[in-house]
């Protein structure tokens, strides 16, 4: 039976990459808000990206129960930040009696703010389609972040 992933970790953890690797290993589907975000709005939907990105999500969690029924494991990539954004997803899937796991992705902090820097880079000399991140949203995503306690957590993929 056809299950769904979840990748959680901190923005520029690197839950992208592992997504498309798991992928590549199970023939999952990839469903990325950011990749949704990006091509439609790219960096100018300004105030209402947060907006966008809650209808986004709402249209992947039906998306995903169409692929899971067709046989195929679906891989959400997209952070998964909070508490309340995990017990949503495990209710609904749950109530739609499919699998769902959680994947964490434990980065330092050190290697984090590295991550980002390098992010930033590449997405000034334009060889990334990703969002630049300064200060503004790196200190923004880093108080909406809540590290799943072990009781939620599937697997742990250690980023040193």
């Amino acid at each position: 039976m056809a299950e769904v992933i979840m990748t959680c970790g901190k923005l520029c953890s690197g839950k992208s990459t592992y997504a498309r690797k798991l992928a590549e290993e199970r023939g999952a589907v990839i469903l990325s808000v950011d990749e949704i975000t990006l091509a439609v709005f790219r960096n100018e939907a300004g105030d209402m990206l947060d907006e966008y990105v809650c209808r986004i999500q709402d249209y992947l969690y039906g998306k995903s129960l169409e692929i899971t029924a067709a046989g195929t494991d679906v891989i959400l990539d997209w952070g998964f930040w909070t508490s309340s954004e995990r017990e949503y997803a495990r209710n609904f899937y749950r109530q739609h009696g499919v699998r769902c796991e959680l994947h964490y992705l434990d980065i330092t902090d050190d290697l984090w703010k590295q991550r980002i820097a390098e992010r930033n880079r590449l997405v000034s000399a334009g060889e990334v389609s990703a969002y630049y991140v300064d200060k503004g949203l790196e200190e923004k995503f880093a108080g909406i972040f809540q590290p799943p306690d072990e009781s939620e957590i599937d697997k742990r993929i250690i980023i040193r």
